[in-house]
């Protein structure tokens, strides 16, 4: 299997390069991390955010070139989420936390479809290369904006997540996650419950560990052969 990523168009294999691919998923969810907190909340940014969120979900399966019939189903499960977001526009409003339950479905598969493609790259390569870099950094900010949404939908689902009255708004729920998955945690804002302080500590410490190990590991070799690392 060779490094890079290849699709069948018309008959013939078109390779793409691997860096790219992880290259536009790292793009999408930086640009949805920004959307998330900078635009005012409303039926704009849900749209937006989904959109966004199902663009992530497709582009983080692209990276790890699953079978067809796989991307089919991402792709069709992402164009409903679109719709769903979109008929709020239409006056068909579906709740704000059933719209933060099925973003944070998307989500869900992305963060494992990056890891296989990461290892396979591993791999074929046989050695860290930038687009393995590029698509554990992916990673980490897919967990940071899945847990963003796992506390919108618990707040809308259950009593409030956060506590002294903090509104669980998209802009609050993304920035309490990455800074509890960063480790920083500044205190100005918490969560209440026990179910909340539960997801920020596994977090936190999942957050803390992949630093110290993955990203770590993968840049102090970056460009070196196993080969290279025997001498």
């Amino acid at each position: 299997m060779a490094a890079a990523g290849r699709e069948r168009e018309a008959g013939r294999v078109t390779v793409r390069p691997a860096q790219a691919r992880y290259g536009l998923l790292l793009a999408c969810c930086g640009l949805s991390v920004i959307v998330q907190g900078a635009v005012p909340p409303g039926d704009v940014q849900r749209v937006a955010v989904t959109a966004l969120a199902a663009s992530c979900l497709v582009l983080a399966l692209r990276a790890a070139q699953p079978p067809y019939r796989v991307m089919q189903g991402a792709v069709f499960a992402s164009t409903l989420a679109v719709v769903a977001a979109l008929g709020a526009l239409a006056g068909v409003d579906m709740g704000e936390g059933a719209v933060r339950v099925m973003n944070a479905g998307l989500l869900l598969i992305g963060p494992p479809a990056v890891a296989v493609g990461v290892v396979h790259d591993l791999r074929a390569t046989g050695g860290v290369r930038i687009q393995a870099v590029l698509g554990v950094v992916a990673f980490y900010l897919l967990i940071g904006m899945l847990f963003g949404f796992v506390y919108g939908a618990l707040d809308n689902v259950d009593s409030p997540v956060f506590a002294n009255g903090v509104s669980a708004t998209v802009s609050n729920c993304v920035y309490f996650s990455f800074i509890t998955l960063t480790t920083v945690g500044f205190g100005d804002i918490v969560t209440r419950s026990d179910v909340g302080h539960t997801l920020a500590l596994s977090e936190a410490l999942l957050g803390q560990i992949y630093l110290v190990t993955v990203v770590s590991v993968l840049v102090s070799n970056l460009g070196r052969r196993p080969r290279d690392a025997e001498r």
